[in-house]
């Protein structure tokens, strides 16, 4: 495994609890790329609403997955490079 790409959605609802997951998810991500050294990418929307989460993952806003994949491969060329050096 090379890297590792993080995809999701949280919708903000009326509660706090959308920042507590948010917050555990960033925490979580973060966690992950210092312990492993290996690139974990984070693709996770935090979005307002469905629309909104529907125009990132793909529709009028571009789609965060795709910009992902491309930061991973990216990263794991960077990884590769500086290995050699």
């Amino acid at each position: 495994m090379d890297a590792v790409i993080c995809l999701g959605c949280v919708v903000k609802g009326d509660t706090p609890h959308f920042d507590f997951v948010c917050q555990g998810v960033t925490q979580g991500i973060t966690h992950l790329n210092v312990k492993y050294g290996k690139p974990v990418i984070f693709g996770v929307l935090t979005t307002d609403n469905q629309q909104q989460a529907i125009d990132r993952a793909g529709g009028k806003h571009g789609n965060k997955g795709d910009e992902a994949a491309i930061t991973a491969i990216k990263m794991v060329s960077l990884n590769n490079e500086l290995k050699e050096k």
